[in-house]
């Protein structure tokens, strides 16, 4: 399938959940069998561990389809990094989607400052330049598309991996942004 045509099915996919007709296929003991033998995700979802953001459901997508990796704050950390690469480099996933979302806790936090705790500290940290770069007077839900927006430098910036993929052509990140209230899904481009 080609980059545009992934992207296009993602779409649809979020078209059908927004209007509540999902389709609900590739779920059941058919599709379990299907990819035991391996998997071949259309693409890779870096989002939020924000237990409201559910990116199968978000894009109507059944086992195997995407990739997903969560991470509070859906932030580019070596673990984070590391699956995606995994993803690009032997699945050959060609599309990642870095899902940030509205009202996200991790992005308030960072915003709210304070002494989380040196693990929190550290993951709130990644979050601190979206909030330089988002203005005095943005909203968390700014800075959460800032976040995105930043992501998808640092994934390509942080490795030689996925940089090379977009250099070829081969591979598209995409800053995305979730509306719990709609269901609907943003593209950032």
């Amino acid at each position: 399938m080609k980059i545009n045509e992934i992207i296009a099915r993602l779409k649809r996919g979020n078209e059908r959940f927004v209007k509540d007709r999902l389709a609900l296929e590739n779920q059941g003991s058919i599709r379990r069998q299907d990819v035991i033998n391996g998997q071949n995700p259309i693409a890779i979802i870096l989002g939020c561990a924000d237990s409201r953001v559910v990116p199968e459901l978000i894009f109507d997508t059944g086992i195997g389809e995407l990739f997903v990796v969560r991470v509070a704050g859906n932030v580019a950390n070596t673990s984070t990094i590391a699956s995606i690469e995994y993803a690009v480099a032997h699945l050959e996933t060609k599309v990642i989607i870095v899902l940030s979302h509205q009202s996200c806790g991790a992005v308030t936090a960072a915003v709210n400052g304070g002494d989380n705790g040196v693990n929190l500290n550290h993951l709130l940290a990644l979050i601190n330049p979206a909030i330089a770069d988002s203005g005095e007077n943005a909203t968390v839900d700014d800075v959460s598309r800032k976040n995105a927006q930043l992501t998808v430098m640092e994934l390509a910036r942080q490795s030689h991996i996925i940089s090379n993929a977009v250099k070829h052509d081969s591979l598209k990140i995409i800053p995305a942004y979730y509306n719990l209230d709609s269901g609907i899904v943003e593209l950032l481009v």
